[in-house]
C-alpha cells in the first residue's frame, strides 16, 4: 500500500500575474454533450422548452434534433475555462455579456478558448485584483457557438 503523503499535488491553473491583457489559452478539455446531458439539465432547471427535449417539435422549427440547452452550454464552456482561469480565484464576480451564436445538437463536441482583456487592481479590495477575459466557445467544426465575457477576483501577491 503507497504512503499517499508522497504523493506529489499536480499544480493547475494561474495566478494574478499570469495574465497579461492578450494573453490566450487554449482549453485542453473537451466535451461531447449528449441528449441526456440536455434532458437532466432542462428537466433539472424546469427549462420546459419543447426544443429542448421533443424531437418533433424541434424538426417542425427546422432543427434536425432537440436543441441543447444553452444554459448547458454557457455551464460547459466556462467549465471548460476554470482549470486555466479560475483555478485560484478568490471568487467568481459574474458574467458581463453573452451571445449565443449557433444552436447546439446531441453528439456535439464543445471547446474552449480564451482571451484576457483586461487585469487591474481592485477599487474596494486592497491587495487584490480583477481579471476579465472573453471566451469562446466552439464546436468539432471550429464553428463558434458561444462568447461571453467573465471576471474573477485574485488575491495579488505583495
Amino acid at each position: 500500500m503507497s504512503d499517499l503523503g508522497d504523493a506529489r499535488r499536480l499544480v493547475r491553473g494561474y495566478r494574478y500575474a499570469d495574465f497579461t491583457p492578450g494573453r490566450r489559452f487554449d482549453h485542453a478539455t473537451r466535451r461531447t454533450v449528449d441528449r441526456s446531458d440536455s434532458l437532466l439539465f432542462s428537466a433539472t432547471t424546469l427549462s420546459l422548452c419543447p426544443l429542448y427535449f421533443d424531437a418533433e417539435a424541434a424538426r417542425a422549427d427546422g432543427h434536425p434534433d432537440v436543441v441543447v440547452n444553452p444554459y448547458l452550454v454557457l455551464a460547459l464552456v466556462v467549465g471548460l475555462s476554470v482549470e486555466d482561469l479560475s483555478e485560484h480565484s478568490e471568487a467568481f464576480l459574474g458574467i458581463g455579456e453573452a451571445q449565443f451564436a449557433r444552436d447546439v445538437y446531441p453528439g456535439d463536441t464543445l471547446r474552449a478558448e480564451s482571451l484576457v482583456e483586461s487585469r487591474r487592481a481592485s477599487a474596494s479590495r486592497p491587495g487584490f485584483g480583477i481579471v476579465t477575459w472573453q471566451t469562446t466557445g466552439l464546436n468539432q467544426r471550429e464553428e463558434v457557438v458561444l462568447r461571453l465575457s467573465r471576471a474573477n477576483l485574485f488575491e495579488v501577491p505583495r
